[in-house]
């Protein structure tokens, strides 16, 4: 009698998980709308706000999520604050070339690197964890590795941009599933290891008059602090999603933003080459075989993400 009560919870709890996942993939699918509206800043400086602003406005929500314990037991440990200085080095390394892709008018190369970048998770697996690849994902590492030397031979350059992005996106992964501290209280300390140095940047920036914050319209200086928010809301909403979801959902998601990336790219007159529709092309089919398999290989064993923490 109480199954139906039960089964409308698990309905509202499903729902409510893909409709913050989907505004997760929804703003970084749009985030280039951001950069291209600070475009007159300095990628340097639009860093370091990002990191700044991030840092007051994490803590705000891990007050809120009453998760500063999980904060203190992390800088208890010297290991844990290695491997998270070293993520923070990673992925602040993956912003600044995101916001300098962008301003060079390089989404398209942007959205690439987040369309191979689960299969560069799976040839990490091979090359440093061992793991042996189905058949499924063998031709979707090899359709990718096709498109991206198609791009590089008959576009004449190779993209340093995609290949970059999806590196550093997976080495930073990689690192963030070894270290046991969840989503929120793992960016809040890596932002706040990276804080001094872009203070210090900042700093530099403003005695020198090189600043656009503070100097120039009051629009860009509050574009500028938004990009505190922008950074964390994102990141907020998809653990709030993983703990909700399973990967099988998760996975098919996870193309919706650079998808949407890929058409904010057209949207600003970026160039799609014949040499861009078979690399595209090839991405898409392999991302189409990797997920299939995905679906097939999460029915056998369906998991949950709720460990990874929040």
């Amino acid at each position: 009698m109480n199954a139906a009560p039960d089964d409308a919870a698990e309905q509202r709890f499903q729902r409510d998980g893909v409709l913050t996942a989907l505004v997760a993939y929804v703003l970084w699918g749009v985030f280039p709308v951001y950069f291209k509206l600070v475009q007159a800043v300095a990628p340097t400086e639009v860093l370091v706000h990002r990191i700044v602003w991030a840092v007051p406005f994490g803590a705000l929500i891990l007050h809120f999520r009453k998760q500063w314990p999980e904060v203190r037991q992390a800088f208890a440990s010297p290991a844990t604050l290695f491997w998270l200085a070293l993520a923070a080095l990673f992925i602040s390394a993956n912003w600044f070339i995101y916001i300098w892709a962008v301003q060079q008018e390089e989404v398209l190369q942007a959205s690439l690197g987040y369309y191979i970048n689960p299969l560069m998770y799976v040839i990490v697996g091979v090359l440093f964890l061992k793991e042996r690849l189905r058949r499924p994902q063998i031709v979707s590492v090899l359709l990718a590795a096709i498109g991206v030397s198609y791009l590089t031979i008959r576009g004449g350059q190779f993209p340093f941009v995609a290949v970059s992005l999806a590196l550093l996106f997976t080495l930073y992964g990689v690192i963030r599933k070894q270290v046991a501290v969840g989503a929120m209280p793992g960016l809040f300390i890596e932002t706040l290891l990276l804080f001094p140095f872009a203070m210090a940047w900042l700093g530099w920036l403003m005695m020198t008059q090189q600043a656009e914050f503070a100097s120039g319209s009051a629009s860009i200086s509050l574009l500028l602090v938004l990009a505190g928010p922008l950074t964390v809301v994102p990141l907020l909403m998809f653990a709030v999603a993983a703990r909700r979801l399973t990967l099988t959902v998760i996975g098919f998601m996870q193309f919706i933003a650079p998808t949407l990336q890929f058409i904010v790219g057209i949207f600003y007159g970026e160039v799609l080459t014949p040499a861009h529709v078979v690399c595209f092309g090839c991405i898409w089919a392999a991302v189409a075989i990797f997920s299939v398999d995905a679906f097939y290989q999460q029915k056998k064993r369906p998991p949950r993400i709720g460990s990874a923490g929040a």
